[in-house]
């Protein structure tokens, strides 16, 4: 019985675009922006009755990570755009503002 071979192009992505993958990075700089912004909020400090010691204060900063890329996906709160189309004027590209 033969199998079937995967080709590397059939196993590769998609190549992305130089724009989205502009966008990805500014959706990341967005997601660390919003990170942080939840960390000074007090989302997923220890509480005062239960606290878990230095180990859930390591696995706060994951959660507020999850919880700010979230936020990106849904929309956000603009920075991603803002970024994409700076950088993309500073880049030179097609849709330039003046």
């Amino acid at each position: 019985m033969l199998s079937a071979v995967a080709t590397p192009q059939a196993n590769a992505p998609h190549a992305a675009s130089p724009d989205d993958r502009l966008m990805q990075k500014a959706k990341e700089l967005e997601t660390a922006f919003l990170a942080e912004m939840l960390s000074f909020t007090g989302l997923g400090a220890a509480s005062e009755t239960m606290g878990g010691g230095a180990g859930e204060e390591q696995f706060a900063s994951f959660l507020r990570t999850e919880q700010a890329r979230l936020m990106v996906d849904q929309g956000g709160v603009g920075l991603a755009e803002m970024i994409f189309e700076s950088l993309k004027t500073k880049e030179g590209g097609p849709d330039e503002n003046p």
